[in-house]
């Protein structure tokens, strides 16, 4: 617990901060007593995942419904939630572990605008969100083939990745095309707030 709340966390989360601390509190206990964060990540929690979760925010316009696939410990949906209260976030997650400790973070938290749903997401209604979001969930175009289908016509996959994204784009191009995906645009969400901005693609639905 002895890692320093980065003044740029008040940046981010302006009121809402308490609950990122809290949260932030929970992947370094409850999270890697479980194993669902690794015990070197446990002093960059704020750094390498809250905050570069949280600044995601961005890239949504007010109020869309978001699903977060394959959502883990609660990254980035979470954070996102704490950071967008307008926003209605589902966490989508398969495993039972980790979807029971996303339902205990959001009844601790008292987070209202999220939902815990268990299950994959190629199992989910499809068309049902305004956008999707994941992070290092898979490939680019096998994610395209999970998100893209959840997301109404003329919504957009938005997909946290590494430096290598345009190459994923190039070589995923027909996976992409055959999920109906549109206008690929590879952007960074935090500039000028965190020392390495998060990198991001959005993918519109046709």
């Amino acid at each position: 617990m002895s890692e320093q709340v980065p003044a740029t966390a008040r940046e981010v989360f302006g009121e809402r901060l308490e609950l990122a601390q809290a949260y932030r509190d929970s992947l370094a206990t409850t999270a890697a007593e479980r194993g669902f964060i690794g015990p070197k990540e446990v002093d960059r929690l704020w750094d390498r995942h809250v905050l570069n979760c949280a600044v995601i925010a961005e890239a949504f316009d007010e109020g869309l419904s978001v699903a977060d696939i394959g959502s883990g410990a609660g990254l980035p949906g979470v954070p996102l939630a704490i950071a967008r209260p307008d926003l209605k976030v589902t966490l989508i997650e398969p495993l039972l572990k980790r979807s029971t400790y996303l339902k205990e973070v959001k009844e601790e938290l008292g987070l209202d605008n999220v939902t815990v749903v268990r299950g994959r997401a190629e199992e989910q209604q499809k068309g049902t969100f305004d956008a999707v979001t994941s992070r290092a969930v898979a490939p680019l175009g096998k994610l395209a083939g999970w998100s893209l289908p959840l997301v109404r016509r003329g919504g957009a996959m938005v997909a946290m990745k590494g430096a290598s994204v345009s190459e994923e784009l190039q070589r995923d191009a027909k996976e992409i095309a055959a999920a109906g995906g549109v206008d690929a645009e590879i952007f960074q969400a935090g500039v000028g707030v965190l020392a390495q901005p998060t990198t991001l693609i959005r993918i519109v639905r046709k």
